[in-house]
């Protein structure tokens, strides 16, 4: 039988908290966070470079020009990149920033899921202070409940009393410009719907740079492909027809239509391309 003091010792370990594992970022560049575990799960490098994406230069210089301040540490704003749906926001973050890391190697990117916001002040409050610069990306941002999460971005964005962390910087894409779903003026009254409105303001207004991505003209969208076709070597007699009727039965044109119409005809063609 233990001694009263071994069991007691062991006890008391059980009861103890684990020790906590301190991330290691080496792994990788990009990584996805669990909030639940606390893990950064690595991810492979992101395949499509940056002056590939074609129809929205404006929208590249701004962020890149912010993201090269925040790799120098100098003052940068976190981004609200929204627009319609498939003209690149999420692609521009991880191109633009797959391009930054080869000259700033400290810089790692961690992706977070929209259904995870609410763990973003404790995620800010895990990489502040560290020696790597990142850059937190979370797609497809909205607040479909409202509060709960909105009041953790604005947390998270804004610091608490020690301040946001200077190495992080947060990039949200939306379909939303203010993020926030619309509710109804008669249901809520005028006092009311006026509250909903600041709150919605609210929340995107602690993004200091916001960048539109409107929908993309024929012009554009055909330009788009034919850019593409070059650069991947691919042709076609009717490559403008064809990319029309693509695009009329996806029921939009955008960089995301441009570029599946690219991959099904360099399929067609037996050629591979980036993911």
């Amino acid at each position: 039988m233990k001694p009263v003091l071994v069991r007691i010792a062991e006890a008391l370990e059980r009861l103890a908290p684990p020790t906590k594992v301190e991330p290691s970022f080496v792994a990788a560049r990009l990584f996805r966070h669990d909030p639940v575990t606390g893990a950064f799960h690595p991810a492979p490098d992101y395949a499509l470079p940056l002056d590939s994406l074609l129809g929205i230069d404006r929208q590249k210089q701004r962020f890149v020009e912010n993201l090269a301040r925040f790799a120098k540490s100098l003052p940068a704003n976190h981004v609200l990149l929204w627009g319609v749906r498939g003209t690149g926001k999420s692609t521009l973050t991880k191109a633009a920033f797959m391009e930054a890391v080869q000259v700033w190697p400290e810089l790692k990117l961690v992706e977070v899921d929209r259904d995870q916001v609410t763990a973003l002040p404790v995620l800010f409050d895990e990489l502040r202070g560290r020696a790597e610069r990142f850059v937190v990306l979370c797609d497809d941002l909205s607040f479909e409940e409202g509060a709960a999460a909105a009041k953790a971005l604005k947390s998270a964005l804004e610091g608490g009393v020690s301040g946001p962390p200077e190495n992080v910087l947060f990039v949200a894409t939306s379909n939303r410009r203010h993020l926030m779903p619309r509710t109804n003026t008669e249901d809520r009254g005028l006092v009311a719907s006026a509250e909903d409105a600041e709150e919605e303001v609210s929340v995107s207004d602690r993004f200091g740079l916001w960048i539109g991505f409107p929908p993309m003209d024929q012009a554009t969208y055909l330009a788009a492909i034919a850019a593409y076709a070059e650069r991947f070597e691919l042709s076609d007699p009717e490559l403008e027809r064809r990319a029309l009727q693509w695009a009329q039965l996806r029921g939009s044109r955008s960089g995301r239509v441009a570029y599946q119409f690219i991959r099904d005809l360099a399929g067609e063609q037996g050629k591979r391309l980036p993911v």
